[in-house]
């Protein structure tokens, strides 16, 4: 057995100087005390035992350098927040401020606002600074008599207080009343659709068909041969995606006699168009069924677009068309899982399927754009297509019968949501939908707030004009009462008229100005509790996206001036409601597909990809790929954005005046989030 060596023994045994010491008491609360040698150091000291001026005084010295360790990391963390600011801010072009154009009135009104508020801060200040404290309860007795008035100012604020109290504070109320009214009712729609979801997920309720209800056999006569698609894919100088979008539809599972690809390219630029033909090239070498069309007369945007490739002669061969975005990559079962949906339902019109996003992580803005977006197609779309067949067409990702395309009058260039106007008029005509949530076809968001903010303005004004539009026609249409109120209280008023007016109204306008009217002063379930529990029902679709309940409550409310700008636009016909401007993408979800298939193809079937195409076009396409120009990012100033944010600061200072709480943190941290929008912090910057 190894000897044992304890070295604390031999140490004591020369250190130790002292002998126990027994300690007894008369009355003692404990009976003995012993000290010993050096390990009596590590033993719990008395916490009544007093200490010395030294130990203070290293303790304060220890405390002072966590503080001043704490304060240079939050100066860090200021500094290096200021310096990004100061670089994006670097990059404003003076030409690149947002162009106010006919849509000035409302940034007209929005400074009107703000001028006013700021003198009313001035007298409040006045007010708080002398002791008069009106404001702090608005029951508060009012001086009337010439004996109560103290000065000059003192009269015109006592003017100020009685015009307050006799004509501003009613129709304020009145608003405020009928906004809450419509926040309540589009509130109990939203908490619906999440009950049918709910109801949808716990029942399992989702379209079926046959296992196998295709046959390349058609010997016997049953009808069961693979029907003709024709597969649309429209573009318009997409120089990020386009190869992807051809390669994966190219790649779709279905048999190459029954299909065809039509690439409608409206691109004004030359050299994207030759890189288009170049890739239509390649797969027409393969043996894929694919044609290049591009217009010389550019009208319509994307319905003129569609409109001229149905025009074709050989479309009169294809049963179904289904429809691509630029961006999109369905997987290579698509056709396979929708198709089949319209054998022996001859009544079905329409089959769409679900976005998924390939960016959603890629900054604060694609993150929130994605918890909108799956409530879009989780809540909303399917529960739509359960229980009433009908829902708004998404433009991509979809497929449509032909003949139901043509019963309800094709494609039309009169708004810019061509696929919400296809849809309102092929449901008029008689003709269901079916939503596959289960069928995911993958796409990106915009990473920069100007794409963002420009698809927002075409997605809200244009179904305002499609409203104006075809208001006369559903009442003369032969669908049933319900169809025709479900078009028009649900579909068209509740969720893009009814929404952003009262967003934008309530908590952008009407609370800013009642802590300057004290008399119409909104309770706090309005701006806290209910809005919370809106956000929190948004974000059942994305349960990931839960620690950004709150920037997403703040971000709608600023993007609601957008959406209520676009809205008055198309339904008075005002400003760019007829412009489309193509949505700016990154072509990141194109990285790893084009890898993949990179990898696949050899060396000998490089050299046969492009045999239709000289060999000096070969040489200049591969240059153009080859070398990437610096690209030159700027941001832009939003002033409608801007402007808002000082209204909501400047009501924040007045609340502060009233100590009130909960309303101050939410127009502070409100009036921030304009302010970051509005110097365009928030996204990717644009190129």
């Amino acid at each position: 057995m190894a000897p044992r060596l304890d070295f604390s023994d031999w140490w004591a045994k020369d250190t130790r100087k002292g002998t126990p010491v027994v300690v007894k008491m008369e009355n003692p609360n404990y009976s003995v005390v012993e000290v010993e040698g050096p390990d009596s150091a590590f033993r719990p000291v008395d916490k009544s035992r007093g200490k010395n001026a030294k130990q203070v005084t290293w303790v304060l010295l220890l405390k002072a350098h966590r503080a001043v360790g704490c304060l240079t990391w939050l100066a860090t963390v200021f500094w290096s927040l200021l310096g990004t600011i100061k670089n994006r801010l670097s990059f404003t072009h003076p030409l690149a401020s947002e162009k106010l154009g006919r849509d000035r009135w409302l940034f007209s009104a929005i400074k009107l606002f703000l001028a006013v508020s700021l003198l009313i801060l001035g007298f409040e200040v006045v007010a708080y600074i002398r002791g008069w404290h009106y404001f702090k309860n608005p029951n508060l007795h009012i001086p009337t008599t010439t004996l109560e008035i103290q000065s000059l100012l003192h009269l015109v604020y006592v003017g100020w207080l009685s015009i307050r109290a006799d004509y501003i504070a009613p129709p304020i109320k009145a608003l405020s009343k009928f906004c809450i009214a419509l926040f309540l009712i589009q509130s109990v729609d939203r908490l619906v659709l999440c009950l049918g979801c709910f109801w949808i997920k716990y029942k399992k309720i989702k379209p079926r068909f046959d296992e196998e209800p295709f046959s390349n056999d058609n010997a016997e006569g049953c009808g069961y041969v693979y029907p003709m698609v024709l597969v649309q894919i429209p573009m318009c100088n997409e120089r990020e995606v386009y190869e992807q979008s051809i390669s994966a539809v190219c790649q779709l599972d279905w048999p190459k006699d029954r299909i065809l690809v039509q690439v409608l390219d409206d691109s004004n630029d030359e050299s994207i168009q030759q890189l288009i033909k170049a890739e239509v090239a390649k797969w027409s070498q393969k043996g894929v069924n694919i044609i290049y069309r591009h217009r010389l007369v550019r009208t319509g945007y994307k319905a003129g677009n569609l409109k001229s490739a149905m025009s074709c002669d050989y479309v009169e061969a294809y049963e179904f068309v289904a429809i691509f975005d630029a961006d999109f990559q369905p997987n290579p079962d698509f056709l396979k899982l929708t198709v089949p949906h319209f054998k022996d339902n001859p009544e079905l019109g329409l089959v769409q399927a679900r976005w998924t996003f390939v960016n959603k992580d890629e900054n604060l803005l694609t993150r929130l754009q994605n918890i909108n977006l799956c409530f879009h197609f989780e809540v909303e779309q399917q529960v739509s297509g359960v229980f009433l067949n009908f829902f708004g067409f998404n433009g991509t990702a979809g497929v449509w019968r032909i003949k139901a395309l043509e019963e309800s009058g094709g494609w039309l260039e009169r708004t810019t949501v061509e696929d919400m106007d296809i849809a309102v008029r092929a449901h008029l005509h008689g003709w269901k939908f079916i939503y596959l949530n289960d069928v995911k076809v993958l796409c990106e968001v915009p990473e920069s707030y100007e794409a963002y903010k420009k698809q927002q303005h075409r997605w809200h004004s244009g179904p305002m004009q499609l409203f104006r539009l075809c208001l006369g026609a559903i009442f003369t249409s032969k669908i049933a009462t319900w169809k025709k109120a479900n078009l028009i209280l649900l579909f068209f008023l509740l969720r893009k008229l009814i929404l952003p007016f009262y967003s934008f109204t309530l908590f952008c306008i009407i609370l800013p100005l009642t802590m300057f009217v004290p008399e119409a002063e909104l309770p706090v379930w309005v701006i806290c509790y209910i809005p919370v529990f809106m956000s929190f029902l948004n974000l059942l679709p994305s349960p990931k996206s839960f620690p950004f309940i709150v920037p997403y409550l703040l971000f709608e409310n600023t993007m609601s001036v957008t959406k209520f700008n676009a809205m008055v636009s198309g339904l008075f016909q005002l400003g760019s409601s007829y412009e489309w401007i193509v949505t700016k993408k990154a072509g990141r979800s194109a990285e790893s597909d084009l890898y993949s298939i990179n990898e696949k193809e050899t060396s000998n079937e490089k050299s046969q990809l492009l045999r239709g195409v000289s060999d000096s076009e070969i040489l200049e396409l591969e240059e153009q790929k080859q070398t990437k120009k610096p690209v030159k990012k700027t941001n832009k100033i939003y002033h409608k954005e801007l402007a808002l944010a000082f209204l909501l600061l400047t009501a924040a200072v007045r609340s502060l005046l009233a100590a009130q709480g909960v309303h101050f943190y939410f127009l502070l941290f409100q009036g921030v989030t304009f302010l970051l929008v509005g110097l365009d912090l928030i996204g990717e910057q644009m190129s």
